[in-house]
């Protein structure tokens, strides 16, 4: 029984392994652009071998699936071994119903769906990818330029004894996953990755005095790059250094 069971052990940590590298996307995240009726995301099959099924599906901020106001076409195809293909979200009339001064947040799911194998005592495990989708309104759709001006340099941190809180006054989801005392320092004792809401606040548990007078924060942008930020403190408030 023993040997037995370290043969199905075995074969579905192999299979596991394989599966891990099969159906992929481009990107980390993805943004729909109001002044756009579509967005379409690559996705590819790095199996070499074998044929994979890629079905797809959206979420709304709670996890629940929907099929609106946002459409996946189409929510399942077959991808051959190393081949690519699309899958378009379409935005349907009822993004009009959204709210036109920020941006609203939901979740695109891509799952692999392994073809069936003959093999006795093995497992298949069909592996899936989750990443966040933003709807943006064409109202605040940046120029292409942005990027001299990063909207999420307007954040600011204030300093609240046992706590900090982080003032988010864009009309953007921002998510940071590192902040430092400095840029040599280590990462502030009790932070994780945040993703703070549109023109609210956030409030995280840490002792403020770890901050110090010139912390540095890193956040994820558009393309999934981690641009850093120094900030300075005047007294409980931190800003953005010029």
């Amino acid at each position: 029984m023993k040997s037995t069971l370290k043969v199905i052990t075995l074969l579905v940590a192999c299979y596991a392994e394989n599966s891990a590298a099969a159906v992929a996307m481009d990107r980390t995240r993805v943004i729909l652009n109001g002044n756009e009726d579509s967005v379409s995301v690559v996705v590819s099959n790095n199996n070499d071998k074998l044929p994979y099924l890629a079905q797809a599906w959206i979420e709304n901020a709670d996890g629940v699936k929907i099929s609106s106001p946002i459409a996946v076409v189409p929510p399942i195809q077959r991808l051959e071994p190393k081949k690519k293909s699309q899958i378009r979200l379409d935005a349907l009339p009822a993004v009009k119903q959204l709210p036109q001064d920020r941006e609203s947040l939901y979740y695109f799911n891509l799952r692999e769906i392994p073809p069936r194998t003959d093999k006795p005592n093995t497992l298949q495990i069909a592996l899936q990818t989750k990443v966040k989708l933003f709807y943006r309104p064409a109202a605040i759709v940046p120029a292409e330029n942005s990027y001299l001006n990063p909207w999420q340099e307007k954040l600011t941190v204030r300093k609240n004894g046992g706590s900090i809180t982080i003032n988010n006054p864009t009309p953007y989801f921002i998510t940071l996953i590192d902040i430092k005392s400095s840029a040599k320092g280590k990462t502030v004792k009790g932070f994780k990755p945040v993703m703070i809401a549109p023109k609210s606040d956030k409030e995280i548990n840490t002792d403020s005095s770890e901050l110090g007078s010139s912390p540095l924060i890193t956040y994820i942008n558009d393309y999934g790059g981690r641009p850093e930020m120094h900030f300075s403190c005047n007294g409980n408030l931190c800003t953005k250094s010029k």
